[in-house]
Formats: structure tokens, C-alpha cells, sequence
């Protein structure tokens, strides 16, 4: 199981971005959460084998078709065995 933190730049609030993503991440069974922040970056993190994770990871590159991603930045992170289930975070 890996993880990784994401932070999405671009056009991705207001164009579906974190539903889409939940449903991505939903049917790859990968675990975590997604949420706005106020500097209008889309941020996630997530959990699970190391494909699922890199099939949410390619996802977010193009984002839903309203979107348009300029930059996506992946870092590694802990996974965390408590978190499971895809939700949304509130905006920080």
C-alpha cells in the first residue's frame, strides 16, 4: 500500500473536479479524501496499492472535462490503515 498527497493547479473549483475524483478514486478502490483550498487548488490525498493509486493519479492529470489542470504536484505520504472510504474534506 503507498500514498501520496496531491495538490491540483489550474481551472478545478467550480467544474466538478472533487466528485469526479471521489468517483475515480471509488472505482479504483483507493482510499482518502479531496478538497478545495482557498488558494484555488484542488488537494487530495490518497491510499491504496500502488496501481489504483497511479490510475487516480493519471486521472487527476486531465481532471473532468470542464477542468483544466496546469500542474499537479504528488509528494509521498503515510498511508494511514484508520482511513477508509473516498470523501471530501472541508476547504482549507
Amino acid at each position: 500500500m503507498i500514498a501520496r498527497r496531491l495538490r491540483v493547479h489550474g481551472r478545478v473549483q467550480g467544474v466538478g473536479f472533487r466528485a469526479a475524483m471521489a468517483d475515480a478514486a471509488l472505482a479504483s478502490g483507493v482510499d482518502g479524501w479531496v478538497r478545495n483550498r482557498r488558494d484555488g487548488t484542488v488537494e487530495a490525498w490518497l491510499q491504496g496499492p500502488d496501481d489504483a493509486v497511479a490510475r487516480v493519479v493519471a486521472w487527476a492529470r486531465r481532471g473532468p472535462p470542464l477542468a483544466r489542470v496546469d500542474r499537479i504536484d504528488v509528494d509521498e505520504s503515510d498511508a494511514d490503515a484508520a482511513v477508509r472510504g473516498f470523501g471530501q474534506a472541508p476547504t482549507a
